[in-house]
């Protein structure tokens, strides 16, 4: 019945020497940029709008994390099961684990975690993640009973989200400042607009990391970014469109890794604002794309994987794999109906966050031209970005790392979600998503998450242009590097030359 989990986690078990002979001390430094996309309100509160999340994932650990084949796996939580109606779920957590300042970790720890995030004052975004959850007791110090309003079949996956990391009991006024976990890396300097400085933990409950030493490097400018990978002045970055990648790879410093994901790129219209509040329009501005030849001008052709503007990722069990033509005829015909029959203005707000939104920006208005919808392009500055236009403006330009299927549906579009970009209010939507969650029958529910995928097709604000084939650039210099999304990369077997 569960069995797209696997009910039980497999323990992982940190690395030990068996020649007895003398391990390898921490070793270099590595250096990553971030887009400092909330300005000044970045910081290092997991549950915050402006987290730093390429801080976070090296310095905190969630109870489970998504393992290099995708499934859920082991973290602080070395085992989890549920109950017959999956109501009612058991974690036992990993003793000996410390925080960084050499606190226990402990079941205390875990329930002060998820009740600040689930308290409707602290306004975490990561609330909507955990809403499902009724009460968090500590059976004892090693032992969590979560019980949860309604069945969740699929509840484990919700614990692998990046937010969801424990932090230890009582520090929510501090720890956007000191950055306390139980990861891999612990911080001796925050500074989001300028470095910020990780060194190694060698407590680390899975062994010490390779790195003695990781900069957060804050550079706003996408191109910015990308020339102090070439100069070798960051060590890593993500992302990178086709004329990156030729370069990069012709350098013969450094190395490009290719990997499939569930990350995607798109084009948000608020649905509570004229003329984007009727759905016709807002399917006619979705119905006017040529998505693969969007992807093929901005990415390549094997550069990523179009759809029908789902946000659930390629591999994901629970996708729909619906593919939608673009439609010249039947955009116009839906405008016209919606009395726009002379066409539509649309003005999208672009920054070069992401260095294919312009391009996807320019595309867009070409093939939407066909149809009478003209668009105006205005380019926005990248500092604070998420803070002032994001959610804020008509039509922007949005990105989504991936996430579980629930999790991405849940969290994207709604109604009461603070994620909520395209401000979607739809009872009918949250209905099929709240049917889901409670179906134990795998197959059916499966089928039900497929058929809120075509509803969104149907009725959301949000053009998915593609799921990214994720062109990671790499220092040659760099080994031991995961070639798998993002929150799943184990920092602490990360190392330089």
């Amino acid at each position: 019945m569960l069995r797209s989990l696997g009910i039980f986690a497999a323990v992982s078990l940190a690395a030990f020497s068996v020649s007895g002979g003398a391990v390898a001390q921490p070793a270099g430094v590595f250096r990553q940029p971030h887009d400092l996309g909330y300005g000044q309100s970045s910081s290092m509160d997991p549950a915050s709008k402006g987290k730093v999340f390429q801080v976070t994932e090296k310095v905190m650990s969630r109870l489970i994390r998504t393992g290099i084949d995708g499934k859920p796996a082991a973290d602080l939580a070395m085992s989890w099961s549920s109950n017959a109606g999956a109501t009612e779920w058991t974690l036992k957590l990993r003793p000996g684990v410390l925080f960084h300042d050499g606190r226990a970790f402990t079941a205390a720890d875990v329930l002060y975690t998820l009740n600040r995030i689930a308290d409707p004052k602290l306004d975490s975004p990561a609330r909507s993640a955990v809403k499902t959850i009724k009460a968090v007791e500590a059976i004892d110090a090693m032992t969590v009973k979560i019980t949860l309003h309604d069945s969740f079949a699929d509840f484990p996956l919700v614990l692998t989200d990046y937010r969801l990391v424990m932090l230890p009991e009582g520090s929510g006024d501090t720890i956007a400042r000191t950055g306390i976990g139980t990861g891999p890396f612990k911080v001796e300097k925050f500074d989001a607009q300028g470095t910020t400085v990780l060194v190694a933990n060698t407590a680390y409950y899975e062994g010490a990391p390779k790195l003695a030493r990781i900069e957060i490097i804050g550079i706003p400018d996408a191109q910015a970014r990308f020339q102090a990978l070439l100069g070798g002045q960051v060590d890593v970055l993500p992302g990178l469109d086709r004329q990156e990648i030729a370069l990069v790879s012709r350098s013969g410093k450094h190395q490009v890794q290719q990997i499939p994901s569930g990350n995607w790129r798109g084009i948000v219209l608020r649905t509570d604002v004229k003329p984007y509040d009727d759905a016709r329009v807002r399917k006619a501005l979705r119905m006017v794309v040529d998505r693969e030849a969007m992807r093929d001008l901005v990415v390549g052709k094997d550069g990523g994987l179009t759809g029908c503007d789902t946000p659930v990722g390629p591999a994901d069990q629970y996708r729909w794999d619906g593919q939608c033509k673009q439609d010249i005829a039947g955009a116009k015909a839906l405008l016209a109906a919606a009395g726009f029959p002379n066409g539509i203005d649309v003005e999208l707000q672009v920054a070069n966050i992401e260095p294919v939104w312009p391009t996807i920006a320019q595309v867009y208005q070409q093939q939407a031209a066909a149809a009478g919808i003209r668009v105006k392009i205005a380019q926005v500055p990248n500092d604070g970005y998420w803070n002032t236009v994001w959610m804020k403006k008509d039509a922007v330009l949005t990105r989504w790392a991936e996430r579980p299927a629930d999790a991405a549906l849940n969290e994207i579009y709604r109604s009461t979600s603070p994620w909520d970009e395209s401000h979607f209010t739809d009872a009918t939507f949250d209905a099929m998503l709240d049917g889901a969650r409670k179906e134990l029958d795998f197959d059916k529910r499966r089928a039900m998450y497929q058929d809120a995928q075509k509803y969104l097709w149907d009725n959301s604000g949000t053009l998915v242009t593609f799921h990214v084939k994720l062109a990671v650039g790499l220092t040659a210099r760099v080994k031991d590097m995961d070639a798998v999304e993002n929150f799943s990369i184990r920092w602490h077997l990360v190392k330089v030359d």
